[in-house]
């Protein structure tokens, strides 16, 4: 038996904290129990009654004779603690926790808490919450509302988390009205022990478990996080509202990585790279996963539209392609199996309208000619009430088609919301159904997007041949040094060390020869200022390009030397780069920022002096597989100047997907590491002249790890 079990499938509950006083959690949780007709042992608990909801109640859950296999804990705070003793010394196997007034409130609740999770380990029990709302188990072998949430949530294939017990209520309310129906329900608190890595690895092989859904606040861990939910996501859609749209960090980087990178993106990016399907709303939650529960994963990209009304078809068809779908072109026979049917001033092209009079025959029949079409993968039914029409006799007919054909149809009625609650009591295995049409497509486009993930390939993650005690042994040195940012000279070493292409380039003091140096890098050269505190060397006029020769080179460093002065920055520099010119191709940024909650997190995009301007960038959370880095530098709107546009050459885009692999790599290697710019790496159609042109590494002090977040 899984340890859960204990929670989702007991055979025995003990209420402790049950009462009769109307409107106490202790009752509500008590009713459910009893309205959803759990089909196991109850067992009230409370000192002060003999008799709860005419069920004999015991003092303390040690007075029970019987096995105990789940303990639902409403008490006041001050008496959960001994509340868990005792049913670790009965034996109980599984606890949720409603109580409150723990982590949540600060120092003293968080002992408090600390305690009891203490307790709960030393015998072996799991333990939902505290300060949660319940979790419900609607199987058909189990039946258990153990929430104080109104209503009976119907039987399906939704097995949810929220952190949030007010959300988890809205959750419920919005499934019982529009008949999404669940598996299990968990509200997990202040997750003390269980948490959403422990429900995602649950529910996994769960059969009657269609499609996951979470409300998540904030991430346990993220390494196990991307596991589960990696290897989940091939097997079963996870939907997920991730809240906390906050920057990382209070601290303002000095990297544009540091700059750029947050909680939000690094949120995005693990689970973008995890396939877990993210929505900013509950309200588009329940759209997707009504979708999903619904409606076959479609196979293609192709959209049929059928309608009674233009404007609403017109409105569904210019958001297609914004959702990654095309509008299906019909074969001609298709168009003559339409055209057999409706009335001459129908239009048979897709979207299909078949104007206002059509009824319930005609949605029938003109779905079942359009997803005869091989080249539909899914499609719309757009329904616009006329008087004399009535719009269940048409939802009948849409879903009667619909469940014909393996392809997913969505269906769009703008009607009046009593119809809403009415379609799933009066159509139990309706098509998905939708107020707006850009609500139908947007949920097409997500099926679609997750059918692409769920089916390429799972990729590699990449080993190189690296001089890795050179790399390391550069990094110890800054540590021993307290850390901060490497000498241009050290920042060469690491990278080379690591099988980075880089610039020749020499580090010249002062008072040195600018022109010794730019004769062993060969002209023409760049000539760069060197200092710490000059973190943006452009910025003040510390960088110069193109200089043939030596009168330009003396000249550039003079009129530099002058712009530092005006900006009162001369004492602060330390010496100048002679660089080699990189000629030709484009610029990317590739970049770190170690974040305290996700580790390293990568960027990739276009780079140059505007990278914080543009923002034109993709993230992501280590592991990166070479799919992941493919599909990272395509994620970026620039992309197609990499292809090559207007006759110029498309650039190197492999030796970019290495070079992204190569820096996880490093930064997963050398967790010393926490903030890192290649700005920018020009990239060429030639692999042998692509290069880094500039980086600055940011090592962390001793005992520091520097991260953000």
């Amino acid at each position: 038996m899984h340890a859960l079990d204990a929670i989702f499938k007991p055979r025995s509950i003990a209420v402790i904290g049950a009462t009769t006083r109307r409107g106490s959690i202790g009752r509500e949780i008590l009713h459910n129990l009893f309205t959803f007709e759990f089909n196991g042992k109850i067992f009230p608990v409370n000192p002060r009654h003999e008799y709860i909801h005419s069920v004999k109640a015991y003092p303390t859950v040690l007075s029970i004779p019987d096995e105990v296999d789940l303990a639902v804990i409403v008490v006041p705070r001050d008496h959960v603690l001994q509340a868990v003793e005792d049913c670790g010394r009965k034996g109980v196997r599984g606890l949720v926790v409603i109580s409150a007034g723990f982590r949540e409130t600060g120092e003293e609740g968080a002992r408090l808490e600390e305690r009891i999770l203490e307790t709960v380990r030393r015998y072996g029990m799991r333990m939902i919450g505290p300060n949660c709302m319940g979790v419900i188990a609607a199987t058909p072998d189990v039946r258990m509302n153990a929430t104080f949430a109104p209503g009976e949530p119907p039987s399906g294939g939704l097995a949810f988390m929220t952190q949030s017990g007010a959300l988890g209520v809205a959750i419920l309310i919005a499934a019982q009205k529009l008949g999404l129906g669940l598996s299990y329900f968990a509200s997990v608190g202040n997750k003390a022990d269980v948490g959403a890595d422990d429900l995602l690895e649950y529910w996994e092989d769960d059969p009657h478990t269609r499609v996951i859904g979470l409300y998540l606040e904030s991430f346990g861990d993220p390494r196990r996080f991307t596991t589960l939910s990696r290897r989940i996501s091939r097997r079963r859609p996870i939907v997920a509202v991730k809240s906390g749209k906050t920057a990382a960090g209070a601290r303002a980087a000095s990297s544009h990585t540091g700059s750029l990178a947050g909680l939000e993106a690094a949120a995005d990016a693990l689970l973008h790279q995890c396939g877990v399907i993210r929505v900013s709303t509950i309200e588009e939650m329940i759209d997707v996963v009504a979708g999903f529960t619904r409606a076959p994963v479609p196979r293609g990209n192709r959209i049929g539209i059928v309608t009674n009304a233009g404007g609403p078809a017109i409105m569904a068809a210019d958001t297609v392609e914004a959702h990654g779908l095309v509008m299906a072109d019909l074969a001609e026979s298709t168009r003559a199996t339409l055209a057999s049917f409706l009335p001459p001033e129908a239009s048979v092209r897709n979207p299909v309208d078949m104007i206002a009079g059509a009824g319930p025959d005609d949605y029938e029949r003109a779905l079942d000619a359009v997803l005869d079409d091989d080249g539909v993968d899914m499609a719309i039914a757009i329904f616009v009430p006329p008087l004399m029409v009535e719009p269940m006799d048409v939802m009948e007919r849409i879903t009667r088609a619909g469940r014909r054909h393996d392809k997913a149809v969505f269906s769009v009625l703008m009607a009046e919301d009593r119809h809403y609650e009415l379609i799933p009591r009066r159509i139990e295995d309706a098509v998905p159904f939708y107020k707006f049409p850009e609500s139908a497509v947007k949920v097409a486009g997500e099926m679609y997007r997750y059918r692409r993930w769920r089916d390429r390939p799972e990729g590699t993650v990449a080993r190189f041949d690296v001089d890795d005690d050179a790399g390391r042994a550069v990094v110890r040195a800054q540590v021993e040094r307290g850390g901060g940012y490497l000498s241009p000279a050290d920042t060469w070493r690491l990278l080379e060390a690591w099988g980075f292409p880089v610039c020749a380039q020499r580090v010249v003091a002062p008072d040195g020869d600018l022109a010794a140096a730019a004769r062993e890098v060969g002209w023409p050269v760049v000539l760069k200022v060197v200092g710490e505190d000059i973190v943006h060397k452009s910025d003040v006029g510390g960088v110069v390009v193109g200089l043939a020769d030596e009168a330009a080179l003396a000249e550039a460093r003079r009129r530099m030397d002058a712009r530092l002065a005006a900006s009162g920055l001369a004492d602060r520099v330390t010496g100048y780069v002679v660089q080699e010119m990189a000629g030709g191709g484009r610029e990317v940024i590739l970049g770190m920022a170690r974040d305290r909650t996700f580790g390293p997190l990568l960027m990739f995009g276009l780079g140059g002096r505007y990278v914080e301007i543009l923002r034109d960038v993709a993230f992501r959370v280590l592991p990166v597989t070479d799919v992941d880095a493919h599909e990272m530098v395509r994620s970026i709107r620039s992309f197609p100047l990499l292809e090559g546009v207007r006759g110029d050459e498309r650039v190197d885009i492999e030796f970019v997907e290495t070079t992204i692999q190569r820096l996880a790599s490093l930064v997963d290697a050398v967790s010393e590491i926490v903030e890192l710019d290649m700005n920018p790496v020009v990239v060429t159609p030639e692999r042998d002249r692509c290069r880094v042109v500039d980086a600055r590494i940011r090592v962390a002090a001793p005992g520091d790890d520097g991260a953000a977040g």
